[in-house]
This record gives C-alpha cells, structure tokens and sequence, in this order.
C-alpha cells in the first residue's frame, strides 16, 4: 500500500493553491506598491545626484583650476627672481623676500 504524502499534488475542491493566495493577498501587493515607489525615488535621487555632481565638477574645473595653475605660476616666478638675485650677488630685497614667503 502506498503512504500519502502531504503537500503533495493538486488540492482538491476548486481552492486555489497556497502560492495563488500569498500572492494575491492585499500585504503582497502594498509591499509591491512599496517597492516601486521606492526604486522610483531612488531613481530620482541618483539623477538629481549626478546632476548636482556634474554642475559641481564643472564649476571647479572652470573656476578653480585655472586659479591654481595661476597661483603656482606665481610662485616660480617669485622663486626665480629670487634665485637670479642671489646668483648676481644682490641681497634681495624687503619685497621679494615677503612674496617668496
């Protein structure tokens, strides 16, 4: 004689199966309402992120970096008076010894 086994098979008498009701159940469908609404704001945030990210690396790149260059221009310069000065044997003056500083 062969032992039922439970759980097994098709459940009789027109009920829809466990895995129909969980899944059609209300719970399931806010936690679906949920996550969509979530990824869409996250979406949302990652696109505003990028733009912000992308305004800010530009305005450095435009404002910023040329100022630097300059100011890193400006000290070799003031290093280089200041060396050619000490080659000619001139003691360099107040006003190059305040801008090598």
């Amino acid at each position: 004689m062969a032992a039922k086994r439970i759980g097994a098979g098709k459940s009789g008498g027109g009920e829809p199966n466990i895995l129909a009701k969980i899944s059609n159940s209300e719970i399931v469908s806010q936690g679906r309402r949920a996550v969509g609404d979530a990824v869409g704001v996250s979406k949302k945030l990652l696109w505003s992120t990028g733009k912000a990210a992308w305004i800010a690396g530009t305005t450095f790149l435009i404002l910023a970096v040329p100022l630097i260059i300059e100011m890193d221009r400006e000290v070799q310069l003031n290093e280089l008076e200041l060396q050619q000065a000490s080659l000619l044997g001139a003691p360099p003056s107040p006003m190059q010894m305040q801008r090598g500083l």
